[in-house]
């Protein structure tokens, strides 16, 4: 993961999306429904759920919340299906971006993120034309402020839970690691005190693109274009905005 920072986008969209907070409720309940609905209700016998439902407290999102999309799932006899699909694409600038969603329509859903592309200078692809420069890791930051803790110290601690790698930022810690080991490693921390301000498993990178300032304007308005579609739960790529 050497020299690619995934919180410095986070963190440099971070504001418009805390304006958007009910919308990320709203996509975290339908993981969680979905995930309910295949596997059961019970997050300590269903993997996928406990997973959806750990990203969500990380996120803030309330326990009524949860527990709602979850008795929605146990209980729901009308046919809402959801339909799992991955669209892979290149951005401005020859990025490689890789859209995650979850619809009901999967035709409105091929229309909107095709229209997301074409019309901010980028283009759709076949599937597994740029899914073979990401990696599956799972992801915790802990910030620093006020943690008296130095990157050796941390090091150690992420080792001995068990993680990959750890970058050290001016802000935060970030901590990756093999997705089958992600929970086990994010509770290790949280026993020795440390607390997330985002955990979860997602898609990392190889490397990262750089971009002049008019691709850099295409790619952020792309990109606002598809995080407020309700069917796109999350988008990968390999932009790196400085």
């Amino acid at each position: 993961m050497a020299g690619h920072s995934k919180w410095k986008n986070i963190q440099n969209r971070k504001n418009a999306q805390d304006s958007k907070r009910g919308r990320v409720f709203q996509k975290l309940a339908k993981e969680i429904y979905v995930a309910a609905k295949q596997g059961g209700p019970d997050p300590e016998l269903n993997p996928s759920l406990r997973l959806v439902v750990e990203k969500s407290k990380t996120a803030n999102m309330p326990n009524d919340n949860i527990k709602r999309a979850i008795d929605k799932a146990a209980g729901n006899q009308e046919s809402e299906n959801y339909e799992e699909i991955i669209y892979e694409g290149y951005g401005p600038g020859g990025t490689a971006v890789l859209v995650m969603c979850l619809t009901d329509n999967k035709n409105r859903t091929a229309s909107n993120v095709r229209l997301a592309f074409n019309k901010h200078g980028g283009n759709l692809g076949e599937t597994g034309c740029v899914s073979y420069m990401f990696d599956r890791k799972g992801y915790l930051v802990i910030e620093r402020e006020e943690l008296e803790i130095d990157e050796d110290e941390m090091l150690m601690h992420v080792l001995e839970a068990g993680g990959e790698d750890l970058e050290t930022m001016e802000e935060v810690f970030e901590i990756y690691t093999d997705p089958e080991s992600f929970i086990e490693v994010k509770s290790s921390l949280e026993k020795a005190g440390f607390r997330f301000v985002t955990a979860e498993i997602t898609m990392i990178p190889q490397t990262t693109a750089d971009l002049n300032e008019e691709q850099t304007d295409k790619m952020e308005r792309m990109l606002d274009m598809l995080e407020d579609d309700d069917d796109i739960q999350g988008v990968h790529h390999n932009y790196e905005n400085e």
